[in-house]
């Protein structure tokens, strides 16, 4: 399979450069989608559209499918970010403010390259695959929605994969990671409400600033005093907003930020102790507050059985020697509402060299990756 995935490079890399010019943002992919949709249907296959509203679902299965046949999902993710893109390339975005900054143009190339050689051997297959291209990825609820629309019935698939390529990661190479790869990821806002008044006076007042304040430091002990060292968590406030003038004190204050963590029971305990730890500054200090969490995203998982079916995979693509193990890393995905519903693996795929220049972190202006582990990415999955 890699040496017909090769033949494909070509046109992984129109496609993956076409996709780059004109990004789309999450639940905005309607172009995107219409070239995946339109690809799909020119290779015979059914396709259903508006899946998790801009999602496109393919079935490939053989013209005599067993009857005890299963059925395994392979997921693409397609949308964008709002970045301004810096990179001075051809194929650089048209789209002022949008960029493909984290690689999902390629892994939709990847896709519609995964869909070409799967038809081309559908009668070789032992049961379904069925591909799905996903929307809005990047923290707006894309697999949820294509969950909440079914994405996982009719037929109900017995494994799911999915890659990520990873430009930290040399070319050639593959990570395979049994158990938990990336994390659980919550975001919450906390406003505290106090007395506003004159900063002359603070006597008279009720200083929401610093009981916010209080309570940003007292939350890093959470993670230190109340979870188990052996596991790993973090909490990090990222915005504090409080005052607009310097002789002020501010009547409210407003924090948000973000939880990570593998372990559902510390997910929970996470969750609780902020809310405690608010209720207890905020009453030390006569203050009220508002909190609210959003659980964004489940632990990202991989199912050893998956894991090692994959690993021999990636044998056979890259070389034994070049599938790598790391420790569990605090990004999240939401292909993990997938693998917490239906046993998987999802790999990431290298797809940097430095001596070219393709370096740059995910979600940077400057992002790029070496279009040569395209075919790799075809031919794993």
């Amino acid at each position: 399979m890699r040496t017909e995935a090769q033949e494909l490079f070509p046109q992984l890399v129109a496609w993956r450069r076409d996709f780059h010019m004109h990004p789309e943002l999450g639940f905005q992919e309607v172009r995107t989608a219409g070239i995946v949709a339109e690809h799909l249907r020119g290779l015979g296959l059914e396709v259903s559209t508006g899946v998790g509203k801009t999602g496109v679902v393919a079935l490939v299965e053989p013209d005599k499918l067993p009857e005890d046949a299963a059925t395994v999902l392979l997921r693409f993710d397609m949308d964008a970010l709002p970045i301004q893109e810096e990179n001075d390339v051809p194929y650089r975005s048209l789209t002022p403010g949008v960029m493909h900054a984290c690689g999902h143009d390629g892994h939709t190339a990847i896709g519609m390259g995964v869909a070409q050689l799967l038809a081309r051997h559908r009668n070789e297959l032992p049961g379904r695959v069925k591909l799905v291209f996903q929307p809005a990825e990047e923290g707006l609820g894309g697999a949820q929605a294509m969950v909440e629309d079914g994405v996982l019935d009719a037929p109900k698939p017995e494994a799911a994969f999915g890659l990520h390529l990873w430009s930290r990661l040399p070319l050639n190479q593959v990570i395979v990671q049994p158990g938990p790869l990336w994390a659980a990821a919550d975001l919450f806002t906390l406003v505290v409400r106090g007395k506003g008044g004159h900063g002359a006076t603070p006597h008279e007042t009720i200083d929401a600033t610093l009981a916010a304040s209080q309570i940003v430091v007292a939350l890093q002990s959470i993670v230190a005093r109340n979870v188990n060292p052996t596991d790993t968590a973090v909490i990090t406030v990222g915005s504090f907003r409080s005052g607009q003038a310097g002789n002020v004190i501010a009547e409210e204050a407003v924090l948000e930020g973000t939880v990570r963590s593998f372990d559902p029971a510390v997910r929970e305990l996470l969750h609780r102790r902020i809310q405690e730890v608010a209720a207890g500054v905020c009453q030390a200090f006569g203050a009220s507050y508002d909190f609210q969490m959003s659980m964004c995203v489940p632990a990202t998982i991989n199912d050893p059985g998956a894991a090692a079916f994959m690993e021999g995979v990636a044998a056979g693509v890259v070389g034994s020697e070049n599938i790598a193990q790391i420790a569990p890393m605090m990004v999240a995905e939401d292909m993990a509402e997938f693998l917490n519903r239906v046993p998987g693996c999802f790999v990431l795929v290298g797809a940097s060299d430095p001596a070219q220049g393709w370096h740059s972190p995910h979600h940077s202006p400057t992002f790029d990756f070496d279009e040569r582990m395209l075919p790799i990415g075809a031919a794993l999955l």
